[in-house]
């Protein structure tokens, strides 16, 4: 079955400037991936002209599909609708039932219509009009030699919503278009390198149908598997059949599946043994409650935290002993497991976690340099700590705490 290649172009000077985010060629390939259709390109461009017939040009010797977002705006520097009509060499007139809806759109809000917006209902006459109910710029949709081209305003809920209603449901009746199935394992705990050597036998036997791609995170590594073939059934069943065979040799990394996410997989094994927890945040700062409650129904689970950013109240609010502080320090084993214990006790919680340490940029010595972290869960008679190793960035410390605190609690429920 043929590849169906796309290429995205989104035009206009903002893109380049960094004055706006471009949002939607993320979308749309996220969207043309679910079809099967493979973007082959991205292309960011200027309100240029040169430029901008430069793009059509290598788009259409390469693509089947091109979806062009921006510079449909009613003023002069909106380049898009007048270069395509250049492009495709056919004159701009006015398109009545076009003309209507740009009047009815302003009607309904109470606007008057000026002789520029007017305008928005004048489109090439070789392509074909294609309503806007939410805005005032048309869709418009070419063919040419087999590649279908359509331009969307840059607005990103004006081009969803034509993407949606018109560029979706007709990729189907033009392509032939293959079956793509998706399958996300994520893991934490281990780094890339590390987890690629560790199934490499298992990927290189992968079937030739079904690859697989490694997206990394902060803290997290995704092994996403992709099949493709024309059958939605023997794909779903052929890429469950290689996470069988994978998960041996990574389960105790494995925290969930597709958008899971770690706080989400941890709520539900919490629920599931009916256990809460508590916190103890120093060098986190509040950040892993943040992530916690960020999930709905957390108050099951989670019982409370104290952020005790200084000793005096390590010691008043969690029974850390000033000896304890003296010999060792703050940032040490036997704080936090002090911290730990302490927590899970003032909140009469099953788990207490803790952590203390060096976020940045400043504060570091010798013996303990900037990015030294060390944190501990306490549960039953038993508390487990750890030593991290972070960077000299200080935001970045504080998220990475925050993924190996909740992987040290993942642990601890699991009993991995």
């Amino acid at each position: 079955m043929k590849v169906v290649r796309a290429e995205i172009i989104a035009i206009g000077d903002e893109l380049l400037y960094g004055q706006i985010v471009d949002t939607n060629s993320h979308w749309i390939s996220q969207e043309l991936d679910l079809m099967g259709v493979k973007v082959v390109r991205k292309t960011t461009i200027g309100d240029d002209r040169k430029d901008i017939l430069a793009a059509f040009s290598a788009a259409e010797s390469r693509a089947d599909l091109i979806l062009i977002t921006g510079g449909l705006g009613p003023t002069r520097d909106d380049l898009t609708k007048p270069l395509l009509a250049e492009y495709f060499s056919c004159p701009i007139i006015e398109v009545p039932e076009a003309v209507k809806a740009v009047s009815d759109f302003f009607q309904r809000r109470g606007r008057e219509m000026t002789p520029l917006n007017i305008l928005q209902g004048h489109l090439p006459a070789c392509c074909t009009y294609v309503p806007n109910e939410v805005g005032t710029a048309p869709g418009m949709w070419f063919e040419r030699n087999g590649t279908y081209w359509m331009s969307m305003p840059g607005v990103p809920h004006e081009m969803k919503k034509l993407m949606k209603d018109f560029v979706l449901p007709q990729l189907p009746k033009i392509f032939p278009l293959p079956v793509i199935f998706h399958r996300v394992i994520k893991t934490v705990g281990i780094g890339e390198s590390w987890l690629a050597d560790l199934i490499s036998d298992w990927e290189n036997a992968l079937p030739q149908n079904i690859r697989l791609a490694y997206l990394p995170s902060l803290g997290h590594v995704k092994l996403r598997l992709t099949g493709f073939g024309t059958s939605k059934p023997e794909l779903e069943k052929a890429v469950e059949d290689q996470i069988t065979l994978v998960l041996p040799k990574i389960e105790k990394y494995v925290y969930g599946y597709d958008s899971e996410t770690l706080e989400t997989a941890i709520a539900k094994l919490l629920k599931d043994q009916k256990k809460t927890i508590a916190l103890a945040e120093s060098c986190s700062g509040g950040y892993i409650s943040h992530l916690i409650t960020s999930v709905a129904g957390s108050s099951t689970y989670f019982q409370g935290a104290i952020v005790p950013y200084h000793n005096q109240f390590k010691t008043a609010l969690l029974g850390v002993k000033e000896e304890t502080l003296a010999q060792y320090g703050a940032v040490s084993e036997e704080t936090v497991r002090e911290m730990a214990a302490g927590v899970r006790d003032t909140f009469n919680a099953d788990f207490g976690l803790s952590s203390s340490g060096i976020a940045g940029p400043d504060g570091g010595s010798d013996e303990k340099p900037v990015g030294t972290v060390w944190i501990a869960c306490a549960y039953g008679d038993q508390i487990e700590t750890k030593k991290l190793q972070l960077t000299q960035d200080r935001a970045l410390n504080i998220q990475l705490t925050g993924v190996a605190v909740l992987n040290l609690l993942r642990i601890c429920i699991s009993n991995k």
